[in-house]
């Protein structure tokens, strides 16, 4: 076994530390980040900062030194907030030297909140709906800059893992939250052939549960006594279907 690797020959994600092992899985950030990020030196003008987000459509810079180290980081809302406003006194001659001699250090947020390639997406989106951000850097052992993940990444994967561009049926149930309370639906399911796309969990109050599940379209008459088949089993909510 090659040292870093766990026991199915798994190796670690790119900059993970030994004795972390990876298994590749679609969950991890370093799957869905963007790594063509636009970033930022300290000395950046703060016309160029504010050239970079028009040009390139984006609403953030991460501010890294020469040793592409992340710093800071900065917002479009940062750049607003530090550029002359257009009723300002200010000749154009001296709105464009004040752009000018503003650097990215004077407006960034330093010492940001990141997250490494290895971490699950989950807690990105954990730390980006607990501190109100719109993205995080992400960054290798040694804090230098790898990618970026932001909000329009985690719906790209909440849209790939339901399965939201596959054709077919929805399924809402509500469960008890005891150990194989599922089977009867799943075996319901099978007995009808139906092809599943995803399923998701989420928990209630009074040990309960409701449970979404995607399938693929099927024939109006088989759909017909799924659905007659799952009413019997006193858990469905709602039978619908969904088109792409």
């Amino acid at each position: 076994m090659v040292r870093g690797q766990d026991r199915k020959g798994n190796l670690p994600a790119r900059g993970m530390p030994q004795g972390l092992c990876s298994t590749g899985g679609s969950m991890l950030v370093e799957n869905w980040m963007a790594t063509n990020v636009i970033a930022v030196k300290p000395d950046t003008s703060l016309l160029k900062c504010r050239n970079l987000l028009k040009e390139h459509q984006i609403r953030r810079l991460p501010v890294v030194d020469d040793q592409n180290r992340v710093v800071g980081i900065i917002s479009d809302r940062d750049v607003k907030g530090a550029s002359p406003s257009k009723a300002t006194a200010l000749e154009v001659h001296e709105m464009q030297y004040l752009l000018a001699e503003l650097k990215a250090k004077d407006i960034m947020t330093a010492k940001p909140v990141t997250i490494k390639p290895w971490d699950s997406v989950e807690q990105a989106a954990i730390i980006m709906m607990d501190k109100k951000f719109g993205g995080l850097p992400v960054v290798s052992e040694d804090n230098k800059l790898v990618g970026i993940i932001t909000d329009q990444d985690i719906f790209k994967l909440l849209i790939n893992i339901t399965g939201a561009r596959v054709e077919g049926m929805q399924f809402a149930f509500e469960l008890p939250d005891t150990p194989g309370s599922m089977r009867v639906i799943f075996d319901t399911m099978r007995k009808h052939n139906a092809r599943i796309i995803s399923v998701l969990s989420s928990y209630m109050e009074d040990n309960k549960r409701q449970i979404y599940v995607r399938i693929r379209s099927m024939e109006e008459s088989a759909v017909e006594a799924l659905v007659k088949d799952l009413e019997a089993t006193g858990t469905l909510l709602l039978a619908a279907p969904y088109d792409v």
